[in-house]
């Protein structure tokens, strides 16, 4: 059985979080009201997984992430408001080493996260599953270790494209996805003239902060698919929450895109399979699919789209990965080239487009 330690400085929220955790099958063994005390309960009770809140008095649910991956690695899942400032507070408990988060309704004093309460224990199982020791990029993280404030100049390789339209390269990624995909899209040198479609299971409301994000470390043009878009050389796109993402048409080297509001695939929208197979379906120049940690099969349908369309598939190696479900269901395919870590991918990816 799952073991959970509730931080969060609302004596409401950690009872009816508790509450929620047990009512699902999760023992809630403590909790604690700030990152200090966290800290501490945390080494005592050695959990499989921490829901933490953002906003808290003295050490907040950020520094006490970086101090928990320092010290007691735990997989934690980050509870965050639905707003822009949310938002980036969510991301930077990413890079600081949080599994994952959940959005937290209507604010800090509300009984509409009981409404939410199964998907919140099927979040907490998941994200217990998670394997902290691995960091961004494939690596193990040292206790100690800390990022570097600004990304690696991406490697400027020669490129020599085959004659015809534009590469396309699609991304798909789940739990533990965030730092992954902003790690390979800030390797893509602007000179690679692909573009790039990525499908990172997020809510809405998250997903154009992303977007704002991964622009700002990488020399694409990032930002979140429109209602109707379209996409050309040297940009990328992200899924929007909450919708799929397809490919319509290509028109020499412009993607002519739909935002849908369609079933949901496995359970999840954005689905990878969709866009994956779209791609596939529609562009004729050099194709690579890439799916990344994350739980579920999700992506695996369209690495078999792709390779059968004459792409390129590659799998994060799933013994890097914080979840390595979907990659290893795509591996499971048979159909996947190249199993690798995700510092490997982006060489992987501009030999996959003929750069020389």
């Amino acid at each position: 059985m799952v073991e959970a330690v509730v931080v969060d400085d609302s004596h409401f929220m950690r009872v009816q979080i508790a509450e929620i955790l047990e009512d699902g099958g999760v023992t809630v063994v403590d909790d604690a009201r700030n990152g200090t005390e966290a800290i501490d309960t945390i080494r005592d009770c050695d959990p499989d997984v921490v829901t933490m809140d953002v906003k808290m008095p003295g050490m907040d649910g950020i520094e006490a992430v970086e101090r928990i991956m320092e010290t007691h690695p735990t997989p934690v899942l980050m509870l965050s408001r639905y707003t822009e400032q949310g938002a980036e507070t969510t991301f930077e408990a990413l890079d600081a080493g949080a599994v994952d988060f959940f959005p937290k309704p209507d604010g800090e004093l509300s009984l509409g996260l009981v409404q939410y309460a199964d998907d919140l224990v099927e979040k907490v199982n998941v994200v217990a599953g998670a394997d902290v020791s691995v960091g961004p990029s494939g690596t193990a993280t040292p206790a100690g270790a800390t990022e570097p404030d600004e990304p690696p100049t991406p490697a400027e390789p020669d490129v020599q494209t085959p004659a015809g339209s534009a590469p396309a390269v699609v991304i798909g990624a789940s739990t533990g996805g965030p730092p992954e995909v902003q790690s390979i899209l800030s390797s893509v040198p602007a000179t690679l003239g692909c573009r790039v479609l990525v499908v990172q299971h997020m809510p809405e409301n998250f997903t154009d902060r992303f977007a704002t994000r991964l622009d700002a470390f990488s020399e694409l043009d990032v930002r979140e698919a429109a209602g109707t878009d379209s996409l050309d050389p040297n940009e990328a796109v992200i899924a929007r929450g909450g919708s799929h993402l397809e490919v319509r048409d290509e028109t020499g080297d412009r993607l002519e895109l739909a935002v849908t509001d369609d079933p949901p695939v496995h359970n999840v929208r954005p689905a990878a399979d969709v866009t994956f197979e779209s791609v596939a379906d529609t562009c004729s120049g050099p194709l690579v699919g890439v799916v990344l940690t994350g739980m579920g099969k999700d992506g695996a349908s369209g690495i078999e789209a792709i390779k059968s369309a004459g792409g390129t598939t590659i799998a994060q190696d799933p013994e890097t990965t914080s979840i390595e479900s979907m990659p290893a269901r795509a591996i499971e395919t048979g159909k996947v080239d190249e199993v690798l870590s995700t510092g490997e991918i982006p060489d992987a990816i501009f030999e996959a487009i003929n750069i020389e």
